[in-house]
């Protein structure tokens, strides 16, 4: 954590997702932002390509990640906003409303019509979250919540499902960060952020 802002480093080289993009600028700035190779300090250097992004709304968001480079080893990082999923077309918001609706008991082509999304682009997300991807998913929300809140795990009801309860637990965390940080914070975001940017296995 660095201030209000969660920087993870994601496995796929030279990426850091970042949960609260306001805070990239003024990070970047004052040196407080550590390179994840060597651990010099970050400096603006531009942005990335720009790429349109899949709203849950339908609409796409035309997106532009920041780019930094270290002042040590000269490697260049892109900070990635928590909504955004790596490779992927769609905002983490998207494919969480997918993963919600799966939990809940729906199969995936009434999800795929309910998203006005490709059946087998559903389909793929799916598959992704599952086994021992799933596993390391709950992991890592029930990491977050015990760093945040502990107490709130002891509110947590058990779910029909494993990934209902990895979903349930990454609320808490959410939950958690809200009480404790920012209060208005989007919660696939803060769970973009979570989980290094692998919501979905890599591609």
């Amino acid at each position: 954590m660095v201030g209000k802002a969660v920087y993870s480093w994601w496995e796929y080289p030279s990426v850091i997702i970042v949960a609260d993009p306001g805070q990239v600028d003024a990070d970047l700035a004052t040196g407080r932002l550590a390179c994840p190779h060597c651990g010099g300090r970050l400096r603006p250097w531009a942005h990335a390509t720009s790429r349109r992004v899949r709203q849950l709304d339908g609409s796409t968001t035309l997106v532009r990640p920041r780019r930094a480079r270290c002042t040590g080893c000269r490697a260049t990082q892109v900070l990635l906003p928590g909504t955004l999923v790596p490779r992927r077309a769609d905002a983490a918001q998207v494919i969480g409303a997918a993963l919600v609706a799966k939990a809940r008991g729906r199969g995936w082509r009434r999800i795929a019509a309910d998203l006005d999304r490709p059946p087998a682009t559903v389909r793929r997300w799916l598959r992704a979250a599952r086994g021992h991807h799933l596993a390391w998913l709950r992991h890592q929300a029930v990491r977050h919540a015990a760093l945040l809140a502990p107490e709130v795990l002891a509110d947590l009801a058990a779910q029909p499902t494993d990934l209902g309860d990895a979903l349930a637990a990454f609320g808490a965390a959410v939950a958690a960060w809200r009480r404790r940080y920012v209060r208005h914070a989007e919660a696939w975001t803060l769970i973009g952020a979570f989980t290094r940017g692998r919501l979905l296995t890599p591609i």
